[in-house]
């Protein structure tokens, strides 16, 4: 059986096992939840992961990562050991080179709604909204929500805007948004309750490719304006 929480913190591990949970969903699955800040470490398990034969799947989110596994082949208390000295033995050295992709943004506009409210909420000028936020280099956290829908973080905290109080039932395709203090863009149509403030041309995502989604967990996306409005 799976304890709740494998780590056990000794006066060596203590600083990075702090605020750490390893902790089994059901027979056949593990969590593994470092939070935000310890996004890098969790990129590296995760392709720690995908190569180990006994890992199933292994789905990144937002400051966790989930591990599925068959319970017939592969003891679960070996494998969340195996994690746990994976986690403690990561070093930057070792990180996998990181691929930084360009995408073109209409700032308002049909598709950037919300850039005057943006705008007036931060306190700041439309024009100062999108130097900003195409000043920085972003992380992509992970892929989630939607096919293909990648999770920011870098956002400029000037930046940060609270979601919407009603979410619309429709968001364009490549709409670029502000929630909290991330920022993202839409792969394709669907409800959404972020700030819009811009369009991307660029598809990012597309079942006949391999992998279908253009970006993913460990990349890093900076913005480029090619107009507003």
């Amino acid at each position: 059986m799976i304890m709740a929480n494998i780590f056990k913190k000794s006066a060596g591990t203590m600083h990075s096992l702090e605020q750490i949970q390893l902790y089994a969903v059901g027979e056949a699955a593990l969590v593994l939840q470092v939070g935000l800040a310890q996004q890098a470490r969790l990129l590296a398990i995760h392709a720690f992961c995908l190569h180990k034969t006994d890992v199933l799947s292994a789905v990144l989110g937002v400051g966790n990562l989930t591990i599925r596994f068959n319970p017939l082949q592969t003891d679960g208390q070996i494998l969340a050991e195996e994690l746990r000295a994976a986690y403690l033995n990561y070093t930057k050295d070792v990180a996998t080179p990181r691929r930084l992709v360009e995408l073109a943004v209409h700032y308002g506009g049909e598709f950037g709604a919300d850039l005057t409210f943006v705008a007036q909420h931060c306190g700041l000028t439309k024009e100062a909204v999108i130097a900003l936020h195409s000043s920085v280099i972003y992380d992509v956290i992970c892929i989630g929500f939607l096919p293909g829908f990648p999770y920011l973080a870098g956002l400029p905290h000037e930046l940060a805007c609270p979601r919407r109080a009603s979410p619309r039932v429709q968001v364009p395709a490549g709409s670029v948004g502000i929630g909290g203090a991330q920022t993202g863009i839409y792969p394709s149509a669907s409800p959404g309750g972020w700030q819009l403030i811009g369009h991307c041309p660029t598809p990012l995502f597309d079942a006949e490719k391999t992998p279908p989604s253009l970006l993913q967990a460990g990349d890093q996306v900076r913005f480029v304006p090619i107009g507003a409005s």
